[in-house]
C-alpha cells in the first residue's frame, strides 16, 4: 500500500474515494473500506483513503479531543488490510480544516483525485463546523459526475436487547470502562497497546513475578484493572496477565500498564511491543501484605493461561 503525505504531492486520481478519521478501524470502517474495494475492483481503479493526523478534534478542541485508538503506523496497517490500495495523509492544520464544504468539494474532492466514485458512512460530515453532509455530497456527485455510495452502519449485541451501531466513540466508552472483550467484537479484532518496555519499580521480580512496564503511545488507556491479554514481541508471542492500576498495595500514585509475560525467559527492556486485551478479570485492589497479593496473581496467571487459547482467532 503507498502512503503519499499531503494534497500537494503526486498521487492517485481517477479513483474511487472514501473520507474518515478511520480511528480504531473497526468493524463499520471495514465495511465502508469494503464497499469501496468492490467499487474499485469493478471500475478497474484504485481504493483510496483519504485520513487526517493528528485527528482534527486536536486542532480544533484540544481540550476535549478524546485519546486515539490507534497509532498511526497502526491505522495505515489496518486500512491496508481492510482493503486501501493507497492512503492520502493530510496533515490537520486550522486553514485546511476551516475550509467550507463547497471549497472542500471544489478544491479537495474534485480537482485533486477526480473520482469514479466516493463511499462513505451514514453519519459522514466534512468542511467547517461539518456542515458538509451526504446530502452535500449527493448534489456534488450529480454535478460533477461521480457515484456516492453510502454504507450502513454495523450493529453488534452487547449484551442487551438491542444491537448498537458501531463507532469509534463507543468503542472508546468501551475500553474507558474495561469492556474489552465488548470493544473487540466493534474492532474486529482484540483491543491492542503499543509502547516501549522501560524499567519499572522492580516488584514484580520481587513477587515472584516479572513483569515489564509498557511506555504507551499516544493512545486511550482502559479502566483499571487486571486483565488477560497477549504480547507480541520480536522474538515471539506470549499469554500475558496485565495490570493496569496505581499498584494500590504499594500505594502507587501513577497509573502504570505492566504484563507478566507467561513463560518468557529473557529481557525485553527497550524492545517495541504490541499488547492485545482480551478479557476483563478483576478490579484492582489492596491487598494486606505482598503475600496476598503473590497468591492473587498466581490465580490471575492460571486463569490467563486459559484465555488467549480461545481467543487464538482475533487479531
Amino acid at each position: 500500500m503507498r502512503v503519499v503525505h499531503g494534497l500537494e504531492s503526486a498521487g492517485p486520481s481517477g479513483i474511487v474515494l472514501t473520507i474518515g478519521n478511520f480511528d480504531g478501524v473497526h468493524r463499520g470502517h471495514q465495511a465502508i473500506l469494503a464497499a469501496g474495494r468492490r467499487r474499485a475492483q469493478a471500475a478497474g481503479t484504485e481504493l483510496v483513503a483519504m485520513t487526517f493526523d493528528p485527528h482534527p478534534a486536536v486542532i480544533l478542541t484540544p481540550d476535549h479531543a478524546a485519546p486515539t485508538l490507534t497509532p498511526l503506523d497502526e491505522k495505515l496497517r489496518c486500512l491496508e488490510q481492510a482493503g486501501a490500495d493507497a492512503v492520502v495523509l493530510v496533515r490537520s492544520r486550522p486553514d485546511f480544516l476551516l475550509m467550507t464544504a463547497q471549497r472542500f468539494i471544489a478544491e479537495v474532492i474534485v480537482a485533486r483525485f477526480k473520482p469514479v466514485a466516493i463511499v462513505e458512512g451514514t453519519s459522514f460530515r466534512f468542511g467547517r463546523d461539518r456542515r458538509g453532509d451526504l446530502d452535500t455530497l449527493r448534489a456534488a456527485a450529480r454535478t460533477h459526475g461521480f457515484d456516492l455510495e453510502v454504507v450502513e452502519p454495523i450493529r453488534v449485541a452487547l449484551g442487551g436487547p438491542d444491537e448498537t451501531p458501531i463507532s469509534s466513540s463507543l468503542v472508546r466508552r468501551l475500553i474507558s470502562a474495561g469492556q474489552v472483550a465488548h470493544a473487540a467484537s466493534c474492532l474486529g479484532r482484540p483491543y491492542t497497546l503499543f509502547g516501549q518496555v522501560a524499567r519499572g519499580a522492580g516488584r514484580g521480580r520481587l513477587l515472584g513475578f516479572h513483569t515489564v512496564n509498557l511506555a504507551v503511545e499516544s493512545q486511550l488507556i482502559p479502566a483499571e484493572g487486571v486483565y488477560a491479554g497477549r504480547a507480541h514481541l520480536p522474538g515471539g508471542s506470549f499469554a500475558a496477565a496485565v495490570s493496569i492500576g496505581r499498584n494500590p498495595t504499594f500505594d502507587g500514585r501513577d497509573v502504570a500498564v505492566e504484563a507478566h509475560l507467561i513463560d518468557f525467559t529473557g529481557e525485553a527492556y527497550d524492545q517495541r511491543i504490541r499488547l492485545d486485551l482480551l478479557e476483563w478479570l478483576r478490579e484492582q485492589q489492596k491487598f494486606a501484605s505482598p503475600q496476598a497479593l503473590r497468591e492473587q496473581i498466581t490465580r490471575d496467571v492460571a486463569r490467563t493461561r486459559q484465555i488467549p487459547s480461545r481467543n487464538a482467532g482475533e487479531g
